[in-house]
């Protein structure tokens, strides 16, 4: 029996969006201090769907104040006390759960299956989780005594806006320290709505502050000398200039920044898992994932098989609305991204590889792409070096586990790759030669809580998540 497709769009209703934002500092709301906004636009239409408060550098500096006044008080606390606001607003998040997760597909774009399935239940079990370390530090391997650093400065991007908040903020809180974050100018409008929640949960004022505006109100933050640690998740570029920035001060820096994974698959590997751990790692969020899958290598022996279930796969994909249920691809988050996976899918094709995309109606309104594969593609091709950040896979092949380890590995990031075998100790001699931070087998794109997240070479340095992801905010 045949099924035909039909719409089954989740409510805008439950979350509504004021008409206009301001900036959260010591516990309240308030407009900029030059009075400049922005409009927060909804990528799948091109509404707006808010105006939102542009920090300055006087912003900036007034919430690194309030948030230096709430130290002593926050980090004199008990871990046990803080460990209670941090359940609190874990508790909160599940109960406002659905509002965020339409918030968080309008303001960016991505499925709302994948912002209620996935964004959602990994933040609130982070902040279960870094609640649960809180009175337990000195068991964490750190010393007997560990010291928060004080206040952090955090810099977030736009593809996982609450996800990438929570990584950061949790954390910090759980060791002690108080917060300024700066959330992407794309898409700032689950951050503010967290702001609610933390006053929701009667978090004193001044431990977490969020100032929004673009990359200007971003470097205020990164060089004021009251901020004792940056953290940053965004372009390699920018975290490039904000460690020169860092450089020479006291100030501790955690960066996590591009990749170009490869997801390896050899002749063994269980091709119809295969198929879906590819497409899980490449069109995942519209491929706006710094550890995507964007590399496919493939042993040649099984390539030709391989392809041919992957694009049956990829014809199946439906891509449209965010906020229907039945969406797989998401609407490409700003035009300027739209733009720039434009730029380097046309190279691709100029450079000689092949393209194809299934057949796919796009919106006529919003910013969208097709989920696109190119095969024929050579390790100097610009599709299979530089970051795309958009849904686009470059097939490469190998017939030996060296070659595939020597074209894994060559690419200046080191952020993530996967495994496809059924043999165990070829994934373990892999996992041991790539030069990844995280190594995924049979499997990609699983996160949680208790692992630790972060990359080798351009992908930055620092880890996240785990209990390494608290000695990134504790003095060490």
């Amino acid at each position: 029996m045949k099924f035909e497709y039909a719409p089954a769009p989740e409510s805008r209703s439950t979350a509504a969006i004021a008409s206009s934002h301001g900036l959260f500092i010591d516990g309240e709301f308030r407009p900029a201090a030059g009075g400049k906004v922005f409009k927060s636009i909804a990528p799948a239409s091109e509404e707006v769907l808010s105006e939102v408060a542009h920090a300055g550098a006087d912003d900036v500096h007034a919430a690194v104040e309030a948030a230096r006044r709430a130290f002593p008080r926050w980090s004199g606390l008990p871990g046990a006390e803080r460990a209670k606001y941090l359940f609190r607003i874990a508790r909160l998040i599940q109960e406002r759960s659905r509002e965020l997760a339409v918030l968080e597909s309008l303001d960016n774009g991505k499925p709302i299956r994948e912002s209620r399935d996935v964004d959602l239940p990994l933040v609130a079990a982070h902040f279960f989780y870094y609640a649960g370390w809180a009175d337990k530090l000195p068991h964490a391997g750190f010393g007997p005594d560990p010291k928060p650093l004080g206040v952090a400065g955090q810099v977030i991007p736009w593809n996982f806006p609450l996800l990438m908040l929570a990584w950061k903020i949790a954390p910090a809180l759980a060791t002690g320290n108080t917060v300024v974050l700066k959330p992407a100018e794309t898409t700032p409008l689950t951050a503010l709505r967290f702001a609610e929640i933390c006053r929701q949960a009667a978090l004193p004022p001044g431990v977490v502050n969020i100032v929004t505006g673009d990359g200007t109100a971003g470097a205020a933050l990164v060089e004021h000398p009251g901020v004792d640690k940056i953290a940053f998740t965004g372009s390699t570029g920018v975290g490039r200039r904000i460690a020169r920035t860092v450089a020479g001060t006291r100030k501790k820096l955690t960066l996590e920044l591009g990749g170009k994974a490869a997801n390896i698959v050899f002749d063994d590997a269980p091709l119809d898992q295969a198929v879906e751990g590819i497409v899980n790692g490449i069109f995942f969020n519209q491929g706006h994932v710094c550890c995507a899958g964007s590399r496919l290598l493939v042993q040649e022996s099984v390539a030709e098989e391989l392809l041919g279930a992957l694009k049956r796969r990829m014809a199946t994909l439906r891509v449209g609305d965010p906020l229907d249920k039945n969406t797989d691809v998401g609407a490409i988050n700003s035009a300027a991204q739209l733009a720039r996976i434009r730029e380097l899918a046309d190279a691709g094709s100029a450079e000689g590889a092949e393209r194809w995309s299934p057949p796919c109606e796009l919106p006529a309104d919003g910013y969208w792409f097709p989920p696109t594969l190119f095969t024929g593609v050579t390790q100097a091709h610009r599709i299979a070096r530089e970051e795309i950040f958009g849904p686009v896979l470059s097939v490469l092949t190998f017939r030996t586990p060296e070659e595939a380890v020597a074209k894994a590995n060559n690419t200046p990031y080191g952020l993530s790759a996967g495994i496809w075998t059924e043999k165990g100790s070829r994934i373990l001699w892999l996992a041991g030669q790539l030069r990844a931070g995280v190594v995924w087998s049979n499997t990609f794109n699983k996160f949680d809580p208790t692992s630790p997240f972060g990359g080798y070479q351009e992908s930055g340095y620092g880890r996240e998540g785990g209990r390494h992801g608290l000695g990134a905010y504790l003095d060490v």
